[in-house]
């Protein structure tokens, strides 16, 4: 290692040393053990430019181990993004620049939110099968395109590799055939609690080979050079993702390296005077010898300025470009424009209809898909189930990198997260299981809301009146759940003019959303209204004269509440409220709100599901839900069993109205 790369690798390390002891929180072990693999990656390989960190053909880094964002803050000073050294000394505090973990959208140069092992590795993975469908459709009408051609770089830790969702990031993209995605693996055998072989048998390589990956090993972590020809190597690779096992000693140089105790929690006074001397930089604390700094900075400018020259003058040709599917995608990649006209009081429905909601869904789906190439997902093995196939648009794959259709398998929690890596490139992406099966995905959900990703998740089989599969597939809890996520939208459409407002809605909200659709053959509904989902709820039947009680529902439940409101009509003037939305009812302003729901009226909410987010509505005693797990048999016996039949929730309404 030459003394100028010596100089500011050392600089990073004490950088990121001295942020962690400002803050007394942090993890240096890895800001020690990893920080020449951070710089060889900056100063040799990534494409990138600090003064335009949103440059659409940027390569792309995570880091996954999102507990070593000092490493990643420090690194992204030195290389020149609009980071201050006084955003360093605020590392981990209150409305800082440089949050405890990476977040997405809070520091330049931060691809993703991570801090959750093995969800940055399985969100790379979306990023780059995002990076192959935008290249795959454009390359069929413009020959040796160069306007989006990049790659995904990932820096993952022993931990993300022991996570489940890791293994199943990996197969996906050995399937895929991904070439453009590279992992860095910081393997230093040592987790929080103990070192690795306590608590993994797993030769972790071993894998990756059985999968079908490209691996690669470099002994020492310090040699940046092995490092160097290493990611090289898999910048030449044509057919498969690969990995690089990186060996490195955790904490590297301080008084407890290589030991757990180094992995997360502060240096002393005495190990960080002594890594100044052996690092060789006598620096005060947060002093920065203005050389090294200048140094790397030119040393990645010099790299970069003819590769952002020679692409932007491509791109000034790629504009003029004259074909309708080139400037779609040119629009698309300058101002994020996805090319769609859907409006839902354009749509005109036949009163006779009469279908099951998941084929109302696949239509109006399949309507979008036709109208705009950016709308793309798949399903987790239950495409057939869920109807969310694109019925005339072929298969992602390795042979077909613009199908729209993704196989994800039966890997929820993955396809999770790969469809919010495929978010970031503002592709409209979606994905799909039965909502039981939602538990699986909830760490990227979470994430996505967090970053305010615009991904739809798809969950169909939202009752127990799905019979026969019993309580492991019906869901009870999960509507609440989802509904407890913050930033999450949740739609629950009771029929086809609800579907489609509530796409509407989803398409201009740029929102994470859940779209909860009900499995069962609704009619239209009479007054149901497509155009006033956007509001959340409002009034599907009016009372005749004076309100006696507000009967709220949503989904497949409203066909059962608007049937009791008429069974009751000789006795009770009610007024029916449909909610496909909570989130977006509460977003109105409090008269229409009030209009809806007024002041001094008993509201009794309708619903199968638990009643907790419900209560915001009403007295949690004029809730109707279920609160215990499902039976399996036919759909009508569990309903009557379970008391969630038309008449016993009849009985119900009316003890609620008499009490």
């Amino acid at each position: 290692m030459n003394d100028e790369a010596k100089n500011i690798i050392n600089t990073i390390k004490l950088l990121a040393i001295d942020m962690i002891d400002a803050a007394q929180s942090g993890h240096p072990g890895i800001v020690l053990g990893a920080a020449p693999i951070l710089y060889t990656l900056y100063a040799n390989h990534l494409r990138f430019d600090p003064k335009n960190p949103n440059w659409v053909d940027r390569d792309r880094f995570i880091m996954s181990p999102g507990h070593g964002s000092s490493l990643l803050y420090a690194t992204l000073f030195m290389a020149g993004y609009d980071i201050s050294l006084e955003d360093l000394v605020r590392f981990r505090q209150a409305s800082s620049k440089t949050p405890g973990h990476p977040e997405y959208g809070k520091t330049p140069g931060v691809e993703y939110t991570t801090g959750l092992l093995g969800e940055g590795f399985a969100a790379a993975v979306g990023m780059a099968m995002a990076e192959k469908y935008i290249t795959g459709y454009l390359n069929q009408y413009v020959d040796k395109q160069k306007i989006m051609d990049h790659k995904i770089y990932c820096l993952v830790s022993d931990g993300d590799l022991e996570e489940g969702i890791s293994y199943e990031a990996a197969n996906i993209a050995s399937l895929y055939g991904l070439n453009n995605l590279i992992v860095l693996y910081d393997s230093n055998d040592m987790t929080l609690d103990n070192t690795l072989n306590k608590s993994s048998s797993e030769n972790f390589m071993k894998r990756f080979d059985s999968l079908g990956w490209n691996t690669d090993y470099v002994s020492d972590g310090n040699n940046i050079n092995k490092i160097d020809q290493a990611i090289n190597r898999a910048k030449k690779n044509k057919n498969n993702p690969t990995i690089i096992e990186i060996k490195t000693i955790i904490g590297q140089d301080s008084f407890n390296a290589g030991t757990n105790m180094v992995h997360g929690r502060p240096l002393s006074k005495d190990d960080i005077f002594s890594l100044h001397q052996i690092l060789n930089l006598n620096t005060s604390k947060f002093e920065i010898i203005t050389k090294y700094l200048d140094d790397f900075r030119s040393m990645i400018e010099r790299r970069m300025s003819k590769e952002i020259k020679t692409w932007e003058k491509y791109s000034e040709t790629f504009h003029l470009t004259n074909s309708p599917q080139v400037q779609i995608v040119d629009n698309f990649l300058k101002n994020n424009n996805i090319n769609l006209e859907f409006d839902a009081k354009n749509f005109k429905i036949n009163p006779t209809y009469y279908e099951d909601l998941r084929e109302s869904n696949s239509k109006i789906m399949n309507i979008i898909s036709d109208r705009t190439p950016f709308f793309l997902g798949g399903s987790a093995d239950l495409s057939a189930s869920c109807n969310t196939r694109l019925i005339k648009e072929g298969e992602f794959s390795k042979q077909n990198y613009s199908g729209k259709n993704i196989n994800f398998g039966v890997r929820e929690h993955v396809m999770g997260a790969i469809i919010n890596g495929m978010s970031l490139y503002n592709l409209k992406v979606y994905s799909s299981t039965f909502l039981a099966f939602s538990d699986f995905m909830k760490p990227s959900i979470r994430l996505a809301a967090m970053q305010k990703l615009s991904t739809t998740y798809i969950f169909t089989h939202d009752s127990i009146n799905i019979g026969e599969d019993g309580p492991t597939h019906q869901p009870i809890e999960q509507l609440t759940a989802l509904r407890n996520i913050p930033n999450l939208y949740v739609y629950r459409p009771a029929d086809i003019n609800e579907i489609i407002g509530s796409w509407d809605s989803i398409l201009k909200v740029s929102k994470t959303t859940a779209l909860v659709i009900s499995r069962g053959k609704i009619h239209i509904i009479n007054g149901s209204n497509g155009e006033e989902v956007k509001k959340g709820g409002y009034i599907i039947k009016p009372e005749k004269q004076k309100i006696d009680a507000i009967l709220l529902s949503s989904g497949a439940d409203l066909t059962t509440t608007l049937e009791i409101a008429d069974d009751l009509r000789d006795r009770y003037d009610l007024r029916v409220v449909s909610m496909p939305c909570q989130e977006l009812f509460l977003e109105q302003d409090l008269a229409y709100q009030k209009s809806i729901l007024p002041d001094g009226v008993k509201i009794i909410a309708i619903e199968s599901t638990t009643k907790e987010s419900w209560s915001k509505f009403t007295n949690y005693n004029n809730i109707i839900g279920l609160n215990t797990y499902g039976i399996s048999g036919k759909a009508n016996d569990v309903l009557k069993l379970m008391k969630f039949d038309e008449e016993s929730i009849k009985n119900q309404v009316i003890e609620i109205l008499t009490r």
